[in-house]
């Protein structure tokens, strides 16, 4: 791939190519792109394409990118990185799916979008959901799941077609929409498919959050997996544009291992390296921490 070969991306709220203010110019080499840079919660490594906010509704993104084509592949040969995270990610996504209770939740059908090795729908099994499904493009991520998840789970990227229209009652979305060259078509298929009355919980990153505003350009979330970055409003105005009715935006708080939360540090390898490898053979490394980071969710739902 040539730089000539990346793709203007349109602003996913307003759908207008350009009309942008640069916030940081891309500082990628091309021929660097693969699979490893697009592995989930690897080791930060700074990289990303040019970044613009969009002048009429603030929407921050990635622009130009690579193709869709070339992105889904790259995610297809990508790796699962974050098995010594797992138990903590699956507390914090557990806790606000918990939250759906007070919006009349049913637990028939729940499908889960970029579900990784299944860890999510293991916990939504464990709180009672009937049927859990999850679509998956990593073909590493899915070999790893536990076996009974695994029959459950599409290894593809999501389109059209795949699930039912009206057959789940609650579809979620972790660190997903933040991906994606179009999220509005997406969020039409999810509320195709989405039962009348039925809930979407998205969590993303927060291009607002006090941690992006500090660390700007060195914070992690800038990076070139990224192709949009949300604030409350944004996210909650994307939502709104595909049909939603939004019940809930606020901050998360991540339960987080301190040896994770070195791995996010702005540091040089150098450094950052051997305080990784004391941590990760510490009981300093062990503790965790609940803390509000950088990430919003939102908890949207289609109209009866």
């Amino acid at each position: 791939m040539e730089l000539s070969d990346l793709v203007s991306t349109r602003c996913a709220i307003c759908q207008t190519l350009g009309n942008t203010s640069e916030l940081y110019p891309a500082n990628f080499d091309i021929h660097s792109i693969n699979p490893e840079i697009f592995s989930a919660r690897r080791l930060p490594d700074r990289l990303h394409y040019r970044l613009v906010r969009c002048n009429q509704c603030g929407l921050v993104r990635s622009d130009p990118v690579a193709p869709p084509h070339v992105l889904a592949g790259l995610y297809k040969q990508s790796a699962f990185t974050y098995t010594r995270e797992v138990e903590n990610i699956k507390q914090t996504y557990g806790r606000y799916l918990t939250r759906l209770t007070k919006y009349g939740v049913q637990k028939n059908e729940l499908l889960e979008i970029g579900c990784g090795n299944g860890f999510f729908l293991e916990e939504a099994l464990a709180q009672g959901y009937l049927n859990v499904r999850g679509i998956e493009p990593s073909e590493r991520s899915v070999l790893e799941a536990r076996s009974d998840v695994r029959q459950n789970i599409v290894c593809d990227v999501m389109h059209p077609g795949i699930f039912k229209s009206e057959q789940f009652d609650v579809i979620c979305l972790f660190q997903v929409l933040d991906h994606l060259f179009d999220p509005g078509s997406l969020l039409d298929e999810c509320f195709n498919i989405l039962k009348p009355g039925g809930l979407i919980l998205c969590l993303n990153h927060n291009i607002e959050s006090w941690s992006a505003k500090l660390l700007k350009e060195l914070s992690p979330i800038i990076d070139i997996e990224h192709t949009f970055l949300y604030s409350p409003a944004t996210l909650s105005r994307l939502f709104q544009n595909h049909g939603s009715i939004s019940r809930q935006v606020a901050p998360v708080y991540n339960i987080y291992a301190a040896s994770y939360l070195a791995h996010l540090l702005p540091l040089p390898t150098s450094i950052k390296t051997p305080i990784l490898n004391f941590l990760n053979k510490s009981f300093f490394g062990k503790i965790t921490l609940s803390v509000p980071l950088g990430n919003i969710y939102i908890v949207a739902q289609k109209p009866l």
